[in-house]
């Protein structure tokens, strides 16, 4: 029953969210328009905590008719310090989500107004320890945006209107047995990235494939230290770890490096979104492979990740990389116009002695020779590659590519590589394929059994990668079933002997009738 309702409420809550889309996006393209969706939500979002936060505590102390959205600015001043210390930052009750949509209707400066509690929200954190969490924040939400409209009245019109829709939604902390504020989150993500084109792969790795990687990074561990994501985009596949280890099984928190700007907003809000704490999680906005971050802290029992497929960087162009000691084990560096086993050799770096990698990974990287081979031998000598799933086309948003997954491990069991063939591991799903939860079992059993079985996975030893030249895709290794009709020669031989006999008793008939006709 309890399942149902969950599944009741989601489908509710996802109906709600796609009215929104397609009421109020209007010349706002779809794309463009999360913005204003997922910051309005998660306006909403750290108003509700706030307040709920308060409350609860005024009502443990036995004060039942307290409610702070209605305390005056000047008393909820007093608390405010306090309050940026235990959550991150601080709202005054009249800049509250629900005061604010209030009166939304009747103020003519309502843009203002969004854009001034949008600065104090931020700036309540400065100084303080959450200050990077916050800073720059609501920077893509602009409320003066042409595209809301032509003159500053219908822009209001827009903003209040989105204010009503998103204050409607079943989100809140009462009356929700799910997670409500994450679960739009993520619907949001995924509706848009599905439109989105090639771009909408960038912001957001489908559920299904984040839930294989994780589930692959934690065989074996019930809980660890933190977990990390060189290229966290906005930060959904952060977040599975918690699905699967559950909140209080993970330490240290959340790291993740986002060069894009937007994205790396998008990713703060959900860390936010899905009750992560501000002292709980750490997102930088730098280029990884050029000013990686979170280099001095302790390295991480978890790291998936989903890099950008072949994209170029400076490579041997920057005389100090071949220095870095990322890099520097290999002998060589990514060739400048494909980045990806850089992206792995960072991955690599980062990674405790205990940990485990999962990488989706471009399968050019698991053949092609010169640069790319050295850095595959490197890698298989020292012993690190676990494992290599091949996976079916099309699960991504923007390609249709068959894509692959590294395991990467520096404290393997053994010295052999599991080759697992799952491309036909998945079903079609309007214009994409997809993971089933019985698909995503298999693999992860398979992952964990570490046994060959005909045409689905073979355990090669070392000596067989080094006779294949470190060439690491699973179709050199899973020889793939021949599902061909087989022929029996004789059976073939004798229906065609039918065949032609019959055919020379037709031509002898036909000659029959000529002469017949002839004469």
């Amino acid at each position: 029953m309890a399942d149902n309702k969950k599944e009741q409420e989601r489908e509710e809550l996802h109906k709600s969210i796609w009215n929104i889309a397609n009421e109020l996006r209007g010349a706002v393209d779809g794309w463009d328009f999360k913005q204003y969706v997922l910051g309005i939500m998660f306006y909403r979002y750290i108003s509700e905590n706030l307040t709920s936060y308060i409350n609860n505590d005024e009502w443990k102390a036995g004060n039942h008719d307290f409610d702070y959205a209605k305390m005056s600015d000047a008393e909820a001043e007093i608390a405010k310090d306090g309050l940026v210390q235990e959550k991150g930052f601080f709202i005054l009750p009249s800049e509250l989500f629900e005061n604010v949509r209030k009166n939304a209707e009747k103020n003519e400066n309502l843009n203002e107004t969004l854009e001034k509690v949008f600065n104090h929200i931020e700036e309540s954190a400065k100084g303080t320890e959450s200050e990077g969490n916050f800073s720059g924040l609501f920077d893509d939400i602009d409320v003066n945006s042409n595209k809301l409209g032509a003159t500053v009245d219908k822009r209001n019109k827009k903003l209040s209107a989105i204010l009503n829709e998103i204050g409607n939604l079943k989100l809140g902390y009462q009356n929700n047995t799910i997670d409500a504020f994450g679960d739009a989150y993520e619907f949001l993500m995924a509706m848009y990235a599905s439109n989105a084109g090639k771009s909408g792969g960038e912001y957001y790795t489908p559920q299904e494939v984040s839930e294989l990687l994780t589930r692959l990074a934690v065989v074996g561990k019930k809980t660890v230290n933190k977990v990390y994501d060189p290229a966290c985009g906005s930060g959904s596949l952060l977040l599975q770890a918690i699905k699967i280890l559950g909140k209080e099984n993970i330490k240290q928190g959340f790291y993740g490096q986002e060069k894009n700007i937007t994205t790396y907003n998008l990713c703060r809000i959900n860390m936010f979104l899905h009750d992560v704490g501000f002292d709980k999680f750490n997102i930088a906005c730098e280029d990884t492979l050029l000013a990686p971050q979170h280099w001095d802290d302790e390295p991480f029992d978890v790291l998936c990740s989903n890099p950008p497929y072949s994209v170029k960087w400076e490579g041997d162009d920057n005389p100090i990389l071949i220095n870095d000691p990322r890099f520097s084990p290999a002998g060589v560096l990514a060739p400048k116009g494909k980045a990806d086993l850089a992206f792995i050799m960072h991955s690599l770096s980062w990674l405790s002695t205990n940990g485990t990698a999962s990488i989706v990974c471009f399968p050019g990287i698991m053949y092609r020779g010169g640069a790319e081979q050295k850095i595959r031998k490197y890698m298989v000598d020292n012993n690190y590659v676990d494992c290599v799933i091949q996976l079916p086309s099309n699960l991504f948003f923007g390609t249709s590519i068959a894509t692959c997954i590294m395991v990467l491990k520096k404290s393997k069991k053994d010295t052999g590589i599991l080759f697992i063939d799952a491309s036909n591991e998945c079903v079609k799903a309007t214009n994409n394929n997809k993971l089933t939860s019985e698909n995503i079992q298999k693999i992860v059993e398979t992952f964990t059994e570490r046994k060959t079985i005909d045409h689905f996975t073979k355990l090669a030893t070392y000596d067989e990668v080094k006779e294949n030249e470190y060439n690491l895709s699973v179709s050199t290794y899973v020889e793939q079933e021949d599902t061909r009709e087989k022929v029996d020669i004789k059976v073939l031989n004798a229906e065609l002997e039918k065949i032609v006999a019959r055919e020379n008793e037709l031509r002898a008939a036909i000659d029959n009738i000529i002469k017949e006709i002839e004469a």
